[in-house]
Formats: C-alpha cells, structure tokens, sequence
C-alpha cells in the first residue's frame, strides 16, 4: 500500500508466491491492467520496463516487493470504485505475460470500496500516471 493512500490492489498468498517465482527468475516485473478483451482483461505480468507506460495509464500502487501495478486509464474509469485483488488459478492465460508457461494465469476479484474507503480516496491527490 502507498503511504497515506486507501489501499487499492494486493495479492492473495498464492499469486504472492507466484510473482515471487517470477521475480526469481526474471528480475524485477511489473503488472499491467488494459481492459482490452479477452487475455486483454487479464492483469498481465512483464518484466519490469518491457512494457512501456504513458499517460494513458494509472500507478494503482504497488504489492508485495514492491512491484508496480498500473491499469490503463479507460480501464481504470470502470473500475475506479473497486479494491483489486490479484489471484492466480491454472490454466494458461495470454502467452505475453511472465506466469503463462507455468500453466497458471493471474485474474482479478474484486469489490467496491467501502463508503469510508470511497471518502477517504476523494481526500487523495489523483493517482499518478505514466508520463513522468
């Protein structure tokens, strides 16, 4: 969680111990949230700097090591009143991202903040995004 920000994305223990694989053996990795179809809805796990954020994307905040999670902002206009938890159960999910060989994918759940989260991040600067 971001100093003094509502908390708005974690991980369950097994994607925990999944991205901890992950990060054994690539490095340092990032998510990516685009909302597109498919796969594409999907939070996608890359290798941290692959995958080149903009303007058009959102810093939900980072998780566990301090991986960055971010969500492509039209996305983000959606699910802006959400907590985002990242889970992973078998299958193979898009070829793109880190955890598909393993035969697992990441997915989200997810719920709405609660009135006390929703007032508190009304009180929060905007989210930062990718331009600098």
């Amino acid at each position: 969680m971001e100093p003094g920000r509502v908390e708005r994305v974690r991980l369950t223990p097994a994607a925990a111990r999944t991205l901890a694989s992950l990060v054994g053996r690539h490095g340092p990795v990032m998510f990516h949230q685009s909302g597109g179809c498919c796969d594409g809805s999907s939070p996608m796990c890359y290798p941290r700097g692959e995958f080149l954020v903009g303007g058009a994307d959102v810093l939900l905040g980072h998780v566990d090591d301090g991986t960055p999670f971010w969500m492509s902002a039209a996305q983000y206009e959606y699910w802006k009143h959400t907590h985002l938890t990242v889970d992973v159960v078998p299958g193979r999910g898009s070829g793109f991202s880190l955890e598909a060989p393993d035969g697992v994918r990441f997915l989200i759940r997810s719920r709405l903040f609660t009135d006390q989260e929703a007032e508190r991040i009304q009180a929060e600067p905007p989210l930062p995004n990718g331009e600098g």
